[in-house]
């Protein structure tokens, strides 16, 4: 939505409105002057624990901790105890991991300990913290001279950056992949309008990882405070992390294989959930489609057109006057007829919930007098509610800290979900507020009364930043509690680390300009890294109205993203599959057929990354992490692409506004055109490029040699039951392998063994190839009762087909496409066929 303050160039917190004068407000205090910084200058103390060490320094105190064998916890503290052990973030049953380790002997210099992963070693004087792995390489260690030191409430860790390190995460942080060079602010920002140098924006993810030559490492620094982190903007060789305020606490995570950081961040913040099938499937929206015979007109025109679709939205002009959980009777004057109507048509609908609740006592809105009723919202210092001017004008904040708030929340979405309203989106929750500080001041007072924290006040300060993973677990949580044999579907803006448990996200306000539509590549690579696999970004720019160049490239890329929504704000041109006219929509719709013809392939992807952290958009390291000579990151060489799974690599013009000859640089083996299904020739064992004109209707997308792709008959909607074989192509090479699974699609039966998993592999010989087809696994039915096995680049028609039980199938050969086709049943016991070129 827009969040600028155009629509109200006078918006100021509105002091009076909350039941105190401006003659009762708190004066402001002058900022208290900067104490000097108290430095972790030498080791005066040492006492040995179990799982690790506890140094004093002066009067400061150093903890590390060995929850796994390749996962440390660091905490500091300038006094004798350390701060409470709580988390937003990281989960209690991590924290309380501990391994023992053993102590290496102490020498007047140094002292530390080994794990059977690694060797820490604490330099005594000056104080230096140097991890190793247990082959004697440095993987991260105390920068000479810059010690870790607290400072005006905050502290600062700095750290060595070794001249080919490179940084990935953070979140979707705007700019390139590599955060290399770069320096950045942690405070969940309302970025209307955010371009490639702005920062904050709206999300605060504070865990990075660091890859170095094939070796890779994350730190997460788990403190809600505003943050900073930069690398190598200020010195050139160190990189640095710290905060205004609260705990020094922070975990490094061994790999040093990329994918197994990512399971050791998953330890720590927990996996994500699956999501309904539905959620990945095309998602229309805009700000806003009303009344309500504009969402049947939107709904109409995508079936009529054949435009697979799944979801619409409803933005904030369904609401009456703005104020979350209420109809606009004049524009929607039918809601359960619209929802059921849609349903009909096999429509999931998906509503915004700002979480700002308007501020209008004695007016019969619900949220607001059981809101004050139960003390929910955040108070002023003197006790008093604060409210702050947002769409509905006055409004008040719930207090997401506080566990009965969350609960009251998500009892607010009783007659929503009742009516059929199948997803929820939670916008605007950075908090954000039309003032000058675009959210609620620092002093303002939250209630901590939750499980496993010490019930407390706290300001917004140390609150702010998790605000929205906090509505978004609120959401969810509430969902689960109406619907409990339904899985959520959350969309939030605003998270923190751990906000991956209760949903999918977006990049928020983008803009309909080409530099976008590069950024979002990054963007998205950055979000999976950092825990958030389901994500996206508005498809075709929601500022702004795209050329049809530009939207159609979108419509391209988005296929390939996690989650694919076309959204736009209010005044813009029509962003719609259909805009621009016939000839672009049929680009546009051949693109989102590809994607429904690969939903067993997406759905697969999406259940790995629930067990396994691999998220679905990969950058080429994570799959290739020794791509190169002196194993640096392949995507510095190509930023544009990336891995959709295993088997797809995506590659789209980096500068296509030129339509300029470009390079795609393809990792080492052997890759075939998706389309075409032809082998790319000039393949070898090193990275190789491969020249590519730019096209409007092609976008570059490639299969990895030793892929089995599975693919369904198509179908407009993801509730269609698909009409005919499952479709396995397969493309010979090294470790050839794939998978599928499948279960209902919504509920949580999954868990109950309602679930279908089967793997296939083939192997190829002198004589010909062997495709497997493993038993399926698991107790749900398969859709599918036969298979048709498509192999790519094989030479010659003169083939015989044997099955393992004696049937000889059909073959069928395509010359030109070099492709050879067989149908074979599905059974459940599992199949081989052979495949022998005859002399």
């Amino acid at each position: 939505m827009l969040h600028s303050l155009r629509r109200f160039p006078g918006a100021v917190l509105l002091a009076a409105c909350c039941g105190w004068t401006s003659a009762q407000a708190r004066p402001v205090e002058p900022a208290p002057r900067p104490s000097a910084p108290r430095v972790l200058t030498a080791v005066t103390s040492v006492r040995l624990l179990p799982e690790g060490l506890e140094l004093r320094a002066g009067d400061a105190t150093l903890r590390i901790s060995a929850l796994r064998d390749d996962i440390l916890r660091i905490r500091a503290s300038p006094g004798e105890s350390l701060p409470e052990d709580a988390s937003w973030a990281v989960l209690s049953a991590a924290r309380a991991r501990q391994v023992k380790v053993k102590a290496l002997p102490e020498t007047p210099s140094a002292v530390g300990f080994r794990t059977a992963a690694l060797e820490v070693r604490v330099e005594k004087n000056p104080l230096r913290l140097v991890i190793l792995d247990l082959q004697g390489n440095i993987l991260s260690v105390d920068a000479v001279g810059r010690p870790m030191q607290f400072v005006a409430g905050g502290f600062q860790v700095t750290r060595q950056m070794p001249v080919d390190e490179h940084y990935f995460g953070l979140g979707d942080k705007a700019g390139p992949l590599d955060r290399r060079d770069q320096a950045f602010t942690l405070w969940n920002t309302d970025a209307y309008r955010h371009q490639e140098s702005t920062d904050p924006i709206y999300k605060s993810i504070p865990f990075f990882m660091a890859v170095r030559a094939g070796r890779s490492h994350g730190i997460l620094l788990d403190n809600t405070w505003r943050s900073h982190f930069d690398f190598g903007k200020q010195w050139r060789d160190a990189y640095s992390f710290g905060s205004e305020g609260g705990p020094l606490d922070y975990y490094f995570i061994h790999g040093p294989e990329p994918r197994k950081v990512l399971e050791g961040y998953t330890f720590l913040t927990g996996p994500a959930p699956l999501p309904p099938r539905w959620a990945l499937g095309f998602q229309q929206s805009r700000f806003s489609y009303e009344p309500e015979s504009r969402v049947r007109e939107i709904a109409t025109r995508l079936r009529s057109d054949r435009i697979p679709s799944d979801v619409l939205f409803l933005d904030i002009d369904y609401l009456n006057q703005f104020r979350s959980f209420t109809v606009d009777p004049s524009k929607f004057p039918d809601l359960p007829g619209l929802l059921r109507d849609l349903g009909q048509q096999n429509f999931r609908v998906v509503s915004i919930s700002d979480l700002h609740i308007a501020q209008v006592p004695n007016a019969g809105y619900a949220p607001y007098d059981t809101g004050i009723a139960g003390n929910h919202f955040v108070h002023n210092p003197d006790g008093s509610v604060f409210a702050g001017r947002v769409w509905p004008g006055a409004s008040v904040f719930p207090d997401f800290t506080r566990a009965r708030t969350r609960a009251w929340w998500g009892a607010l979405y009783k007659d929503l979900v009742a009516q059929g309203m199948a997803g929820h989106w939670n916008d605007m929750n950075e908090p954000s507020v039309f003032s000058s500080q675009k959210t609620l001041p620092l002093d303002s007072v939250h209630r901590i009364e939750e499980p496993g924290f010490e019930s407390r006040d706290a300001t917004h300060a140390e609150v702010h930043n998790i605000v929205g993973l906090q509505n978004a677990r609120a959401t969810y949580e509430g969902l689960l509690t109406l619907k409990p044999q339904e899985r959520p579907y959350v969309l939030t803006r605003a998270t923190y680390a751990g906000g991956h448990r209760y949903g999918a996200t977006w990049t928020g306000d983008n803009s309909a300009t080409w530099n976008h539509l590069r950024l979002s590549t990054p963007m998205l690579l950055n979000l999976g890294l950092s825990g958030f696999s389901l994500a996206g970004v508005d498809v075709g720019g929601y500022s702004g109205s795209p050329s049809e160049e530009l939207l159609t490239r979108w419509y391209q890329v988005g296929a390939f993203n996690p989650l694919y929504r076309s959204h736009a704000e209010k005044g813009t041109a029509d962003h719609e599959v259909w805009a621009h006219g016939p000839a672009a929509e049929a680009v546009r719709r051949r693109y989102i057929e590809t994607r429904y013809r690969l939903l067993p392939y997406l759905y697969t992807l999406a259940e790995e990354h629930s067990r396994t952290a691999l998220p679905m958009m990969r950058p080429l390291f994570l799959e290739f992490p020794e791509a190169t000579a002196d194993k640096h990151p392949l995507d510095l060489d190509a930023g544009h692409e990336f891995m959709l799974g295993r088997a797809l690599l995506v590659a789209p013009p980096p500068y296509a506004e030129n339509q300029d000859t470009y390079q795609v640089l393809l990792p080492p083996g052997t890759w075939f055109d998706f389309w075409t299904g032809q082998k790319v020739e000039g393949v070898s064992p090193t990275p190789s490029e491969v020249k590519v004109t730019p096209k409007l209707e092609e976008l570059p997308v490639f299969v990895r040699a030793g892929s089995i792709l599975p693919l369904q008959p198509l179908v407009q909607h993801t509730a269609e039951v698909p009409q005919g074989p499952l479709e396995l192509r397969v493309y010979p090479g090294p470790d050839c392998k794939g998978g599928v699974y499948l279960d209902d699609g919504h509920s949580f039966a999954y868990k109950r063994g309602a679930w279908l998993r089967q793997e296939f592999s083939c192997e190829v010989d002198a004589a010909g190839l062997r495709v497997k087809v493993a038993r399926p696994t698991g107790g749900y039915p398969a859709w599918w009762k036969s298979l048709d096995i498509v192999v790519h680049d094989w030479p010659t028609a003169n083939t015989s087909a044997t099955l393992g039980g004696g049937g000889k199938p059909a073959v069928h050969y395509d010359a030109e496409a070099r492709t050879l086709r067989v149908s074979i049943p599905a059974t459940r016991e599992g199949s081989e066929l052979r495949l022998t070129r005859k002399p």
